[in-house]
């Protein structure tokens, strides 16, 4: 165990007995325990394996490279569609994590396995993800919009174009569109921070406004 770990467990509100019990199987498995993104990580030589994290109706197990297991017991589950490689296993009681121990090891080791092979999920090409038409609409609008999006590198059209796609308003999509644009002209992501004072996204244009 790691003690600048501990903080995470004896401090959480909710699911204390089961991220106990879940910290304690993949240690048992011989994994490092580090935080990262501010929750418990666990590594294999420095690579990223699994991970625990704990949200208001369950508490799960995050495989970095789920998509690659062999999913035997049908337990992986796919936070959202554009998540490719992670997969989650949740709970909602400490007496299943109980039950399911043997088969939580078997997939941790098997996520060690497929990591130590070097395996690695394909991921889709920025170019495949869906472009809202909100957005099509404003870069057949104005050429140098679109000139400046399509220099921007893969991973920052990427997360603009998942950005843009998960509000169901329009008013909503149009508006994170717009407050986007200077960012995209400066040749900016969405997490990279100009100012230091944003840690995460949505981040600030440079003049400390918030992207909402």
């Amino acid at each position: 165990m790691n003690p600048n770990v501990d903080f995470y467990f004896s401090n959480v509100k909710k699911w204390q007995k089961e991220l106990e019990l879940l910290r304690s199987i993949v240690l048992e498995c011989g994994l490092t325990e580090e935080l990262k993104w501010k929750v418990p990580c666990y590594t294999h030589q420095k690579s990223n394996i699994v991970l625990i994290h704990a949200f208001k109706d369950y508490c799960a197990l995050l495989f970095f490279k789920g998509a690659l297991l062999n999913d035997a017991n049908d337990l992986l589950i796919q936070q959202t569609e554009n998540v490719q490689a992670g997969r989650q296993i949740r709970f909602t009681n400490i007496q299943e994590i109980v039950d399911l121990k043997p088969i939580l090891k078997a997939y941790i080791f098997e996520a060690i396995e497929v990591d130590k092979a070097g395996l690695k999920v394909e991921l889709k090409k920025h170019v495949e993800y869906k472009i809202v038409e909100e957005f099509q609409n404003k870069l057949a609008e104005n050429p140098a919009l679109k000139t400046a999006f399509e220099a921007l590198t893969p991973g920052r059209q990427r997360g603009y174009l998942l950005y843009f796609s998960a509000p169901k308003q329009a008013k909503t999509i149009e508006l994170r569109i717009e407050n986007s644009i200077p960012l995209i002209f400066k040749g900016k992501g969405l997490t990279d921070c100009t100012c230091g004072l944003s840690k995460r996204m949505p981040n600030c244009d440079g003049s400390h406004k918030q992207i909402r």
